[in-house]
């Protein structure tokens, strides 16, 4: 049998005390800091309202170094979306039940960051076979907020039983959401000199969907030549293979927010092809390979541009121009 040691001395229960709190503290500072680099700092502006009877829009600020963000109900994680998307619908819920939401950030390297502030949401009570779509929102309207914002407003749908909520789409992306009685709202996270389009769908207790009201279609001022969001180191040679020419291209992806998985690719100044992952995309350098025909010695001009993940074409690479069968 173990015997019981004696229990320590008040100063001894003092110093061991001191020396867990000092190894605790160290163990925090290693999760948070690494190689001197932080971990994805908590979400900001995390907000949530109710989509449907059983669904709830959550929606936050972009954050630093994030590449995943993941979405908790209480303690329990529903969702995980990629670091180019801020918004989710949770779905699935329980109608006239109040809920908790917040939001963890993830770095490439799978560190997690601290969870947001809870912020509560109530979905309200089901509508009983309510298969009517509400009306769509009428005379939309918009400016720009400066380079990087702009301001939305529409005319109030009707439903027999009433709008819950409101579906900003751009493109045919759905980007973010306001209450049913809100028929305004700012969009910020915009880039400047960048043509957009934006629509508005209402959405009722049941989840019907109206149509998309009138598209408003906005520029922000300020300056697009798009060279932040343009592939770098861009080249181009040419190789010949069972008789034809093909060209040979390569280039660093943009650095933005999220996964570029689509790409346009001009020659001699009109569109030649398009290119879409339907995998993982590569992120450091991509290549490819297209068709130029069959005679040596013409000399082609091109360059690629790519699809961003706000839905909208980024700056085009530098043009390179290419000689078949040169090799150059």
């Amino acid at each position: 049998m173990r015997g019981r040691s004696a229990p320590p001395s008040l100063p001894r229960r003092l110093a061991l005390c001191g020396a867990l709190l000092l190894l605790a503290s160290c163990g925090w500072a290693g999760a948070e800091e690494r190689d001197g680099v932080g971990v994805p700092g908590a979400p900001t502006g995390v907000t949530a309202a109710a989509g449907s009877a059983t669904s709830v829009h959550v929606m936050w600020n972009a954050t630093a170094r994030a590449d995943r963000y993941e979405v908790y109900r209480g303690t329990t994680k529903v969702r995980e979306v990629p670091g180019s998307q801020h918004m989710v619908d949770v779905t699935r819920l329980r109608p006239s039940t109040r809920y908790l939401f917040s939001v963890r950030a993830r770095d490439v390297d799978g560190l997690l960051g601290p969870p947001s502030r809870r912020v509560p949401a109530r979905t309200p009570a089901a509508a009983v076979d309510d298969r009517s779509a509400p009306t769509r929102p009428s005379a939309p309207r918009g400016r720009a907020a400066g380079s990087r914002a702009v301001q939305l407003s529409w005319s109030a749908s009707t439903d027999d039983r009433g709008v819950v909520s409101y579906d900003i789409h751009q493109g045919g992306t759905k980007i973010h959401s306001v209450g049913g009685g809100q028929t305004a709202t700012v969009l910020t996270g915009l880039r400047p000199g960048t043509d957009y389009t934006f629509t508005v769908r209402a959405r009722d207790a049941a989840g019907n969907v109206s149509p998309a009201g009138p598209a408003v279609r906005l520029t922000t001022p300020g300056r697009g030549d798009g060279r932040a969001t343009a592939p770098t180191g861009f080249r181009a040679t040419s190789h010949r293979e069972d008789g034809a020419y093909q060209l040979d291209l390569s280039w660093v992806p943009p650095r933005v927010d999220g996964e570029v998985t689509e790409y346009q690719i001009p020659l001699d100044g009109r569109p030649a092809t398009s290119l879409v992952y339907g995998g993982a995309a590569p992120r450091e350098r991509a290549t490819y390979s297209f068709y130029a025909g069959r005679r040596p010695g013409v000399t082609h001009r091109v360059r690629v541009r790519a699809m961003l993940p706000d839905g909208t074409w980024g700056g085009f690479s530098a043009e390179r121009a290419v000689t078949t069968g040169s090799g150059r």
